[in-house]
């Protein structure tokens, strides 16, 4: 443990370039008294580690001291191409610069451990998008990975419904939830959350916006992820549901916080086993496509426009059945 410890310091040091001894402890989950001792053993083993005095010191390494990777292990290496399996990185237009990577890391293996690639290549397969999805990049997304990494303000034009919008938009950072990619950014002083799939064009200005150091990614998507799709279900619906269309509705709904909310809030069975639900949804359109799987299963009472649809689409049924 100790020795996994140190080069985990040493990598440390290697990449921020000076660090206290406090902000080490808070990395390596240990005491301070324990990374003073660490950094004594470098030392001793003969790695440059200098201590700065004051406020503004902290450890760091003389003369741009540099490590090969020859600390790391068999679980660590194989783990380490698992990163880089193919796909989500060749949709955002770093396939090559992926490969030469893995190229690069894989020089600077040991000999025992050159197998790694070909280990987690043969047991391990990343394949994102849902069935029946369209398993293409979206148009636009190498391009927005681009003003991504180089923090280029864009100019967004997006599909909002049967109208297209633009917006300024300072691009913060892209997630792939499910197979479908979002770009996440600053609109004035708000932080939104865009489909790119919704993307119909996009220009990359030469402004170069000042991104915010403590954004946190990762942090934002899991605050957010379930009120975006809150805010997408703006409309609700009443429908009368048999036992079958009741289990089946799970596959239709987008969220799975959707169905357990309508099977808390559905009323009693009726003497049928049928219950009355109220149904968020993004629109009357979609539930229209959406609800229209359960077939007999379903029952749209309300709003009046919906259950129109659903007796017409009865009637077409009916006549080509007749």
């Amino acid at each position: 443990m100790r020795a996994s410890r140190l080069i985990s310091l040493l990598l440390l040091l290697q990449a921020r370039g000076s660090m206290t001894a406090g902000e080490l402890a808070r990395e390596l989950e240990v005491s301070e008294r324990t990374v003073y001792r660490d950094v004594l053993a470098l030392s001793a083993a003969g790695v440059p580690v200098y201590a700065d005095r004051g406020r503004a010191g902290g450890y760091r390494l003389l003369g741009g001291y540099r490590t090969r990777l020859t600390g790391l292990n068999r679980d660590e290496a194989e783990a380490l191409f698992l990163a880089g399996l193919p796909g989500p990185a060749g949709d955002m237009g770093l396939a090559d610069a992926v490969a030469a990577a893995e190229l690069k890391v894989l020089a600077a293996l040991p000999p025992a451990l050159r197998d790694a690639p070909a280990r987690a290549g043969q047991r391990f397969h990343l394949d994102v998008p849902g069935w029946f999805r369209e398993t293409g990049p979206p148009p636009w997304l190498a391009e927005l990975a681009r003003a991504v990494w180089a923090d280029r303000v864009v100019e967004v034009r997006y599909r909002r419904g049967d109208r297209e919008v633009t917006r300024r938009v300072q691009p913060y950072g892209l997630i792939l939830k499910s197979g479908v990619w979002y770009l996440v950014g600053r609109v004035g002083d708000d932080t939104r959350t865009y489909r790119v799939d919704r993307v119909t064009g996009v220009e990359v200005g030469e402004e170069q916006f000042e991104r915010d150091e403590g954004f946190d990614l990762a942090g934002h998507w899991r605050e957010q992820a379930g009120s975006f799709l809150r805010t997408m279900l703006r409309a609700e619906v009443t429908v009368r549901l048999s036992p079958a269309g009741l289990r089946q509705l799970r596959h239709l709904v987008d969220a799975p916080f959707v169905y357990d909310e309508v099977v808390a809030a559905a009323g009693a069975p009726d003497g049928q086993g049928w219950v009355v639900a109220r149904l968020p949804v993004e629109s009357v359109g979609v539930a229209y496509h959406q609800l229209l799987g359960l077939g007999p299963e379903v029952e749209v009472l309300d709003p009046p426009e919906l259950r129109e649809l659903f007796a017409g689409a009865a009637e077409r049924l009916r006549a080509l059945y007749r």
